[in-house]
């Protein structure tokens, strides 16, 4: 439909929303991306400032009868592109869906709004001697929502899991606007297909998460602690964290930043961490025994070639950690992937990652979530589009590389418009057929963030 007929149909929705429907102006603009490096060229139609689930039911009926495309967006933090806006298309913002509407301490769950900031959530069942095991290095400014549509794992992963295994209901908005609500309060529930888990990491492309009914846990007793491991071999570190995953002493955090990261983020913000020659293992243990268990962790990191080790109770070296994405960012080092391999595969990945940036002749930084085999690999690119095709071309060998090692091309970040082009690597044809028969089922005229995720 021409831009000037749809804004005509855009009253149809303007007299429903009042508003909450924006049209112009620089809000407009920052709602139209998200903070991945796919940046739109063109103008959005409008935004919806949606504040209720039937906001964005109103929404999606209208949308859902013209015919245009569909951008959800919670705090943009994203690193796929997945909540670009589309040219002459609707973006539904989630932002003022933040309240939380119950707090189940006895049950041990919480029912939270799409728009709600995971720390935030977090600092609030606290209060009743709880925490909400997804811990995304955004922590601070993510928003439950966008963490369930990725399907985020974060810094807690190794320990318990990623974001899906916290979720136990959800509230969704279909592409027509039907509401429905999947999954049940209860531990058990074998009732139907499994609907919550097949929208958790749907990117929104099968429906708008509105509302989630999520898994709380008890805080572990006793006093956390850190500890770092410092390496002059990425590889030494790499067979370090295989042993540690398959031991006795498990750590709640096990985190790896190379020697780039390092220098990189003392840069940004000093901390005192000293920069190692290749890589530096940064993690945490909680519970009564977290210091006999943190010297378990350092003393396989010393059998493994570790020059230097130290324990400490407190978090500033997660803290040092969180801040890499945009220390690395500010540096220059803007194109990133995300890829997984099994933990019997890190040696081969860091190795093969070291091969393939001394055949592109470009610098790669590795940060990971070593402890459950999630690597994020920054590929070094000036701002022209020849920089960026060239650091393209790097992140597409990586992804084929993770691949080849029983690995994945997204562990948590998401396929959405970044990583679409890559499907192919990793799914074959049936598979991608499939998926594409699940959205036609929800979302027969292709509204909801289409041609990307799946």
């Amino acid at each position: 439909m021409p831009h000037e007929q749809l804004t005509e149909t855009l009253a149809e929705l303007t007299d429903r929303l009042g508003d909450k429907v924006l049209e112009t102006g620089p809000e407009l603009a920052r709602l139209s991306q998200d903070s991945s490096r796919y940046q739109p060229s063109h103008r959005p139609l409008a935004a919806v400032l949606a504040t209720t689930t039937d906001d964005v039911a109103i929404a999606l009926r209208w949308a859902n009868t013209h015919r245009v495309p569909v951008s959800v967006r919670g705090a943009g933090t994203g690193l796929a592109g997945g909540a670009v806006s589309y040219p002459n298309g609707l973006i539904i913002s989630l932002e003022h869906c933040n309240r939380i509407r119950d707090i189940d301490p006895v049950n041990r769950l919480a029912v939270v709004e799409a728009g709600v900031i995971t720390a935030d959530l977090d600092r609030a069942v606290r209060e009743h001697g709880l925490f909400f095991p997804p811990d995304p290095a955004s922590v601070e400014i993510s928003t439950v929502g966008g963490n369930i549509a990725t399907n985020a794992g974060g810094l807690r992963c190794i320990a318990h899991g990623v974001t899906r295994d916290s979720v136990a209901a959800l509230e969704v908005v279909l592409a027509d606007g039907t509401i429905i609500n999947t999954g049940t309060r209860t531990r058990k529930n074998v009732v139907g297909l499994d609907l919550t888990s097949l929208f958790v990491g749907s990117e929104g492309t099968l429906g708008i998460i509105t509302a989630a009914t999520v898994r709380l846990k008890p805080i572990p007793p006793g006093t956390p602690h850190t500890f770092r491991a410092s390496f002059d071999s990425i590889q030494a570190a790499g067979q370090a964290v295989t042993e540690i995953v398959n031991g006795q002493a498990q750590p709640e955090v096990l985190e790896l930043l190379d020697a780039h990261s390092v220098e990189t983020i003392e840069a940004f913000s000093p901390s005192g961490l000293d920069v190692p020659k290749a890589a530096v293992l940064i993690g945490q243990t909680v519970g009564d025994d977290a210091a006999e268990t943190a010297r378990a962790i350092t003393q396989v990191c010393t059998e493994h070639g570790a020059v230097e080790v130290a324990i400490a109770e407190n978090d500033a070296l997660l803290a040092a950690r969180r801040l890499a994405n945009p220390a690395l960012s500010a540096r220059g080092l803007r194109v990133s992937c995300d890829v997984g391999v099994p933990i019997g595969q890190l040696v081969d990945v860091f190795r093969g990652i070291e091969e393939i940036a001394t055949q592109h002749g470009r610098a790669v930084s590795i940060v990971a979530h070593a402890g459950d085999g999630n690597l994020h690999p920054i590929v070094e690119a000036g701002d022209s589009h020849d920089e960026y095709l060239a650091a393209e071309a790097v992140i597409v060998d990586i992804s084929k590389l993770a691949v080849s090692l029983g690995g994945t091309i997204s562990g948590e970040h998401g396929i959405g418009a970044v990583k679409h082009h890559e499907l192919p690597i990793q799914l074959e044809q049936a598979v991608l057929d499939t998926q594409q028969a699940i959205k036609h089922a929800l979302d027969p005229n292709n509204i909801l963030t289409p041609a990307r995720a799946i």
